[in-house]
């Protein structure tokens, strides 16, 4: 076991996907529209998980080379584009690149509070790293927030669905290319029993700061 929360109900972790430059600033080509708007709840998600002691697990990608780019929303490793955005990284943190290992050091994941893992594929669960983390980690509630509705954040919420968790998901603070797509998506993640709340309604979920043991 990974992780393992040691006060009920009150322990979560906070899964933020693809907050990076090239989606959320207006002078990247693959901006998303609604940046502006949801920018400002991403601030407020992450002032709550710090406020609140919520470790985070940040997505990051995705990543490829030349020859295997094909799409106008991938971005090349070592750019601008794959940096987080300033206000979702913590001083605390431990980045690991996207390969075929699914070895993360379990002492490393109970002294950070943030988390970078890279991935190069639109499913989550489809790299090694992330897969073993989402599957083992055990909280009470998953919290997602970032951008890409439409794929993404709906198979990241699916895959942990799908594992028995439970799953929060911040309406207000996702951002999308195409909107048809991600009202689809949101609706899909309803059904299969995610909860759709706001940014605003997370102080009302936590009373309690968050605590972790091994």
């Amino acid at each position: 076991m990974i992780l393992q929360s040691s006060e009920k109900p009150n322990s979560y972790l906070l899964i933020d996907i693809d907050t990076q430059r090239s989606f959320l600033l207006a002078r990247s080509d693959a901006c998303v529209k609604n940046h502006r708007k949801i920018s400002a709840s991403i601030r407020s998600v992450m002032a709550w998980a710090r406020r609140e002691n919520i470790k985070i697990l940040s997505i990051n990608g995705i990543s490829c080379n030349k020859s295997s780019c094909n799409n106008t929303n991938y971005h090349l490793d070592g750019t601008d584009g794959l940096k987080k955005i300033r206000y979702t990284l913590l001083g605390n943190r431990a980045s690991f690149p996207a390969d075929d290992s699914n070895f993360v050091p379990v002492d490393l994941i109970q002294q950070r509070r943030q988390l970078i893992l890279h991935r190069r594929c639109i499913d989550p669960f489809d790299e090694p790293k992330i897969d073993r983390l989402l599957s083992e980690i055990q909280v009470d509630e998953y919290i997602l927030i970032g951008v890409g509705v439409e794929d993404a954040i709906k198979a990241t919420a699916l895959g942990l669905l799908q594992r028995g968790k439970s799953v929060r998901v911040v309406v207000d603070a996702l951002g999308s290319h195409n909107l048809r797509e991600a009202k689809t998506a949101l609706l899909k993640m309803k059904t299969k029993g995610a909860k759709l709340i706001t940014s605003k309604s997370l102080a009302g979920i936590s009373q309690n700061k968050n605590r972790y043991r091994r």
